[in-house]
């Protein structure tokens, strides 16, 4: 009778076997514990007489081994293993075995352990982990810990999704680049005056971007969209959104309430009520961790990410890969030289070289930062509350050649 046992493998019952009289006991077959190592038996086919082992009282006696099913079972698959290996490796074992004297026990062990260790140092060598900087928040329950790898590695999978194409513009009629950059401007000093959490300004932008990019949107009611996109950001993120009146009201009275509702359903239903996308800001607070920030740093980098926001040419970039190079050019404008760990560029995932081109870009925006007539950002980091990081020397180093 066949029954299965814990690894799900069918086994089969020992036999009822009458009494054998003479039948050697079980010990002799090395089944208990302590007991010699067993000798190797020729493969036969079932039903033929084995040779048994080395009788320990008396070498010249064969012990017979009783042939079972299982024993039969498992001779036969050593049989065709063997007869499945080729005429070379038959002869190199048989050479191996008469010909090539065995080595002392000492040389040999000290053989495998070299040879042990060298195998180890070529794996660590080719498998590169990240560092653990989550070990420091192992009690924080707000920190995840057990699912942060699993979150970030979801992001990683879903950034697209938050993406737009680089060329959207050129499908509008009535408003170009530089109207998107006026309202992402004044939208930040918004976002200032109303106090809010910096995800609501990244999702806000998102938000505006998404939306254009699927919907024609004629001039006057582009700063419509930018304050419902603000609306809608501030209910996902906000534990405390400001009233429908107030952004009314900072719009000057431009827009009613109704108009502001009846653009906050068009927009979710064109976005099918999609407001769960990775920005750059849940990238940053990543990466910044794994830099191993202090304030200033921190500041900078925001800094510099926020000048992106107002530029449309910025689109072309993933938000993870637009994180990381804020981090980068923000390490380089503070320390005077590049900076990128390899704890950042494991976390990461972007090499120096895959950073150089953005981060360029916000080298340019930092110099000019403070020139136009677009200088929101520059004003609110250029005070006490936000540190001066807008006074920080733009890293001009970034932009020579052969650098």
């Amino acid at each position: 009778m066949e029954r299965v046992d814990e690894n799900g493998r069918g086994v089969m019952e020992p036999a009822n076997f009458p009494d054998m009289g003479s039948r050697r006991a079980l010990r002799d077959i090395n089944n208990l514990v302590g007991a010699a190592a067993p000798c190797a038996y020729a493969s036969r086919k079932r039903g033929t007489p084995d040779k048994g082992s080395v009788d320990d009282q008396n070498p010249t006696s064969v012990a017979r081994r009783p042939m079972t099913r299982k024993f039969a079972a498992q001779s036969e698959r050593k049989s065709q293993a063997y007869q499945q290996g080729t005429k070379e490796q038959h002869e190199q074992v048989r050479n191996e075995i008469h010909y090539n004297p065995p080595l002392p026990s000492t040389v040999s062990i000290e053989m495998e352990e070299q040879v042990d260790n060298s195998d180890l140092k070529e794996i660590e060598m080719a498998i590169e982990t990240a560092p653990d900087i989550d070990s420091c928040d192992s009690n924080n329950p707000l920190a995840v810990v057990e699912y942060v790898q699993d979150i970030y590695s979801f992001y990683r999978q879903t950034e697209v999704t938050s993406c737009v194409s680089p060329d959207y513009m050129s499908h509008q009629f009535d408003i170009n680049e530089q109207m998107r950059a006026i309202l992402v401007d004044w939208l930040i000093e918004v976002h200032y005056k109303f106090e809010l959490m910096e995800e609501t300004l990244f999702l806000t932008v998102n938000i505006i971007d998404r939306f254009l990019a699927r919907m024609t949107v004629a001039r006057k009611k582009l700063q419509l969209v930018g304050v419902t996109a603000m609306l809608l950001a501030c209910k996902y993120e906000e534990l405390s959104v400001p009233m429908v009146e107030d952004f009314a009201l900072i719009t000057d009275r431009a827009y009613t309430r109704e108009e502001i509702l009846e653009m906050e359903r068009l927009i979710i239903n064109t976005l099918q009520f999609n407001m769960s996308v990775p920005t750059p800001y849940v990238f940053m607070r990543r990466f910044l961790k794994a830099a191993e920030s202090d304030e200033k740093l921190e500041l900078v980098t925001f800094f510099i990410v926020e000048l992106c926001l107002v530029e449309y040419k910025m689109l072309k970039f993933r938000p993870s890969l637009l994180a990381a190079a804020a981090i980068y050019t923000a390490q380089c404008s503070l320390r005077g030289f590049k900076c990128w760990t390899k704890t950042s560029e494991l976390h990461a995932t972007y090499s120096e070289e895959q950073l150089l081109e953005c981060s360029r870009l916000m080298v340019q925006f930092h110099h000019k930062a403070g020139q136009g007539k677009l200088t929101v950002v520059h004003r609110k980091y250029s005070s006490h509350r936000y540190g001066y990081a807008a006074l920080s020397e733009p890293a001009l180093f970034l932009l020579e050649t052969g650098h």
